[in-house]
């Protein structure tokens, strides 16, 4: 099946089979974490004929994909994704969830949106800029994983540790990460709030209602412990980046309704500015509680730290050059956002390293009757195509 859709930026009439036909071949593979159901071997064939070199590896049922290919001397530059999906059982779904299927202009099923839109057009747009390596300059690398959608413990997080003991230093790394709101390019992240869980144990004394003055309540004290950890004010949080606590769970395992409880447990999670990092959140919610702390008992749970990439006077910046790219395209500069959850962009990004997301609208990612519209799977396509070229072109200037 062959579609056609008009340019945005040309009259040129482009025909999008391919780019459709790799994200149905993308959908096709039940690549629920942490299997790669036979994605990144599919990938990874396509990215060998394109010139490539790849490397695979797995540790405890996940694969990663380290791809390369080199111009000669210049900047290096990544882009990293993930195959893996949510699962997809249960809902009315409009076609089967892992065929890829097209209703009214669009790709339907698991992932199409997250992230296997964007791997897809990367894979297009990557095919473009290897028709012609002529005046081509750095090193493109892709970084492909199958544990995003989990705890993320065996995926990118090796492919950036074997990267820093191979000593390569990454200019920078696009996320092909769905950032889109209401139109395609309307949105990236130049960074992530970071994330931090918590387990509270709280130790009362039990004993009857009547005497209270014999007893220490659990309960009474999770409303302190609630009362002082959302009163914290984050005085180190940056503009447009701010900190918030939300208590997830108070359980309190009291059968009876004339003791009063001796042991109350309570979760909670903290979503914070990239003026943090999850050390400082520790010390803060530590100090908070410090005069509670003999009847406490805190386990701290998957800490994800935060990233912020800014701009640089350097022609290699790449949030620049993915702006340019974006207005390039659609004639718009993007809203910069680090709002939402995390991503794989925390293990790339460093002192050296920038990390942009940029990828289709996020708007039925991980539901029922997750889609891709075509039209919007080419634009990013086009703005994958316009980045790469200016990354990689000798003659390109911000």
């Amino acid at each position: 099946m062959t579609l056609a859709i008009q340019s945005h930026t040309t009259n040129e009439v482009i025909h999008t089979d391919t780019v459709v036909s790799y994200l149905q071949k993308l959908i096709q593979f039940k690549s629920v974490t942490p299997q790669q159901a036979g994605a990144i071997d599919w990938l990874a064939k396509q990215l060998t004929d394109l010139g490539f070199n790849c490397e695979q590896f797995t540790f405890n049922n996940v694969t990663n994909l380290i791809a390369k290919v080199s111009f000669g001397d210049g900047p290096l530059y990544a882009f990293s994704g993930h195959i893996d999906v949510v699962p997809a059982s249960g809902g009315a779904w409009r076609a089967e969830p892992f065929s890829g299927d097209i209703i009214d202009g669009a790709i339907y099923g698991r992932g199409a949106a997250d992230m296997k839109g964007g791997v897809a057009a990367m894979l297009c747009a990557s095919r473009t800029l290897l028709a012609n390596v002529a005046a081509k300059k750095g090193t493109f690398y892709w970084l492909i994983t199958s544990d995003e959608e989990g705890e993320a413990e065996y995926g990118s997080l090796l492919i950036a540790e074997r990267l820093a003991q191979q000593g390569i230093q990454l200019y920078g790394c696009i996320v092909g990460e769905p950032t889109s709101h209401l139109h395609v390019g309307d949105t990236i992240k130049n960074g992530r709030r970071g994330a931090l869980s918590a387990r509270l144990v709280i130790n009362g004394k039990a004993g009857h209602v009547a005497y209270p003055e014999n007893t220490i309540n659990a309960a009474h004290l999770s409303a302190e412990v609630i009362k002082r950890l959302t009163g914290i004010t984050w005085q180190r949080d940056e503009p447009s980046s701010y900190t918030s606590l939300q208590v997830t769970g108070i359980n309190i395992a009291n059968v009876v309704d004339n003791m009063v409880p001796a042991r109350c447990e309570m979760t909670f999670n903290i979503r914070y500015s990239h003026g943090y990092k999850s050390s400082d959140i520790k010390n803060e919610i530590q100090f908070a509680l410090g005069d509670l702390a003999q009847y406490l008992n805190i386990e701290w749970e998957r800490p994800c730290e935060s990233f912020y990439t800014s701009h640089q006077c350097d022609d290699n910046c790449l949030l620049t050059h993915v702006e340019q790219a974006v207005f390039k395209v659609t004639g718009s500069y993007p809203l910069l956002s680090t709002s939402g959850g995390t991503s794989d962009g925390r293990f790339f990004a460093n002192s050296h390293t920038q990390v942009i997301e940029c990828g289709v609208r996020n708007n039925t990612i991980h539901q029922v009757n997750e889609h891709v519209p075509i039209a919007d799977l080419l634009i990013i396509e086009q703005i994958y195509t316009q980045l790469l070229s200016n990354l990689f072109n000798k003659n390109a200037r911000c």
